[in-house]
């Protein structure tokens, strides 16, 4: 899972990826290849090895975080995207690396598979230690996964999918957590109808496109009723989700989650400064419902150090405020105001 840089030069590199890709594109695919490229096409080739296999990768990690993992399986297929996009006729010469690269990719392809397989050999015991919490799926399936297999983007990816699965079709007889503790973000908001008039939307879009593409394409209205499928299925989950899990501040955290976007656990001694009325910095996280008109946040919450977010996929982000919107806003200034008094005991 590719997360971007947050800097000017991030932007720059993205933008200098783009034209090194295009450039070598129209070199080789453009109607005036053929009075461009010289007879000697060996260094001419190997400027272009050079640039998808080493400088793409490069500035791909300039413009993202990655581990040494992805840098090197970026520069593999930086070898098959060459082969694809330089004619065979110029490529002979060089067409060991082709298969050196496809090499690497398979290894890692094999690798992601064995590390799914694991997840799977390990489901059972997963599935008994969020069963053993008090927690709900939505806090405890990443952390009791991840005791028992290494975090990667592919096990994030089919764990989120896993719980968009679960809140959208099995999770309709569970009842929100409410309490003493507890601070809905929702209810005074029209988050729930903005999504069901989504899902309407799309399943009148999906009625009537997939009919008049049906005769055009088959395979592109099967590829977008998939695709319309899925998002149906998300929207449920993410209404499911929304509903399910209000803000709590209890045993000494700070829980809160909109839907299956976006999640905190921040222990309450890492609180540093609470703003009512303030307004949120741009980088500040926003725990606040869709309405009709666009809400603005009630209290912004200032941590001392940043603390992590996560966010879909298993994507997660580092933020020094949070911005929450909420039903019961005196309820929710009790409960803190009752931290800091505990803090002070």
């Amino acid at each position: 899972m590719f997360v971007m840089r947050q800097t000017n030069f991030a932007k720059w590199a993205l933008a200098l990826l783009f034209f090194v890709l295009l450039s070598n594109f129209l070199l080789y695919r453009s109607p005036l290849s053929t009075t461009i490229i010289p007879e000697e096409t060996f260094w001419v080739v190997s400027g272009s090895l050079f640039d998808l296999a080493v400088v793409a990768p490069l500035l791909l990690l300039a413009s993202f975080r990655l581990s040494a993992k992805q840098f090197v399986a970026l520069v593999a297929g930086g070898f098959i995207i060459s082969r694809v996009i330089i004619p065979a006729v110029y490529f002979e010469p060089f067409s060991v690396l082709f298969y050196i690269g496809a090499g690497m990719e398979a290894v890692f392809l094999l690798a992601e598979v064995a590390l799914l397989g694991l997840l799977i050999v390990h489901t059972p015991a997963i599935y008994r230690s969020i069963k053993s919490q008090s927690e709900s799926p939505l806090f405890s399936l990443f952390p009791a996964a991840y005791e028992r297999v290494k975090p990667n983007p592919l096990v994030s990816v089919i764990l989120s999918e896993g719980l968009m699965f679960y809140y959208a079709f099995f999770s309709w007889r569970k009842k929100p957590m409410e309490g003493p503790h507890t601070v809905s973000l929702h209810k005074n908001t029209s988050a729930i109808a903005f999504y069901i008039m989504l899902i309407h939307a799309i399943v009148i879009e999906t009625i009537g496109l997939h009919w008049w593409l049906h005769d055009k394409s088959v395979i592109l209205s099967i590829v977008l009723l998939v695709l319309n499928l899925y998002s149906v299925v998300y929207f449920i989950g993410e209404i499911q989700a929304i509903r399910l899990h209000p803000l709590s501040i209890k045993d000494g955290n700070l829980k809160v989650a909109l839907g299956l976007s976006k999640r905190m656990v921040v222990p309450l001694d890492a609180i540093q400064n609470i703003r009512w009325g303030d307004r949120p910095g741009k980088d500040a996280l926003e725990f606040i419902a869709k309405d009709i008109e666009e809400p603005e946040a009630q209290v912004v919450i200032e941590f001392e150090t940043p603390q992590p977010a996560y966010l879909f996929y298993g994507r997660t982000k580092y933020v020094k405020e949070i911005a929450l919107r909420v039903d019961d806003p005196e309820k929710l200034k009790n409960l803190l105001e009752q931290r800091q008094t505990d803090n002070l005991g």
